[in-house]
């Protein structure tokens, strides 16, 4: 990946479309067969905790192969605060090119944008082995606990970044994920009939059944 051949923007009304095949692409069969998050993206943009100036996408030779977004939310600390955090995704680069650094750039890019907004950090449902690399860690180190999660349960997938440090220092608390990620099987089955046929696969290392 050179660091001349990609751009990133921000998504414009005309892309949406083009946006939602290239994360129905991206996470199609990986997660569970078929996916959903094309559908999440298509709800999120008319929530109103979305934030447009942190809605991109990456280019190359003039096609779209990234993008990312980000979701105002709230810790609801222990001691009643609810502390304004943001939350992020689903981010997706187009298959052919994953793992080739465009998904880092994208990531570091957008993390650097929310920064400069002045939010405190972000919190979010991820990989550490890739995402630690951008300066992740589990959210468990921050005292920062995940909703509706037993307390003996496996929360490594909850991860956590300070875009200002020491945001959290001093805060315990449980995050609350956005309305907006949470939708229906039939609405995303409808939603999916715009798209061209795909076959759902029950493949090895889905999460979901």
């Amino acid at each position: 990946m050179n660091k001349n051949d990609y751009m990133i923007r921000l998504e414009e009304k005309k892309d949406h479309r083009a946006v939602e095949n290239l994360v129905r692409e991206s996470f199609w069969n990986v997660y569970k067969p078929g996916c959903a998050e094309h559908y999440v993206i298509h709800v999120l943009r008319d929530d109103p905790a979305f934030i447009p100036e942190l809605d991109f996408v990456m280019e190359k030779d003039e096609s779209l192969i990234g993008q990312n977004l980000f979701m105002k939310t709230v810790i609801v600390a222990d001691d009643g605060r609810a502390i304004d955090v943001l939350t992020m995704g689903p981010i997706g680069i187009t298959p052919e090119l994953k793992r080739k650094g465009y998904g880092k750039a994208l990531l570091d890019y957008s993390l650097g944008k929310a920064t400069e907004m002045g939010f405190g950090a972000v919190l979010f449902e991820g990989n550490i082995g890739f995402y630690g690399k951008s300066g992740f860690n589990y959210a468990s180190k921050f005292g920062i606990r995940y909703h509706d999660l037993p307390e003996d349960a496996d929360s490594s997938f909850f991860l956590c970044k300070e875009l200002i440090p020491g945001y959290l220092d001093g805060i315990t608390g449980v995050y609350q994920t956005p309305q907006g990620y949470y939708v229906k099987d039939e609405d995303v089955e409808e939603f999916d009939k715009d798209f061209p046929p795909k076959e759902k696969l029950k493949l090895p290392g889905q999460i979901f059944g």
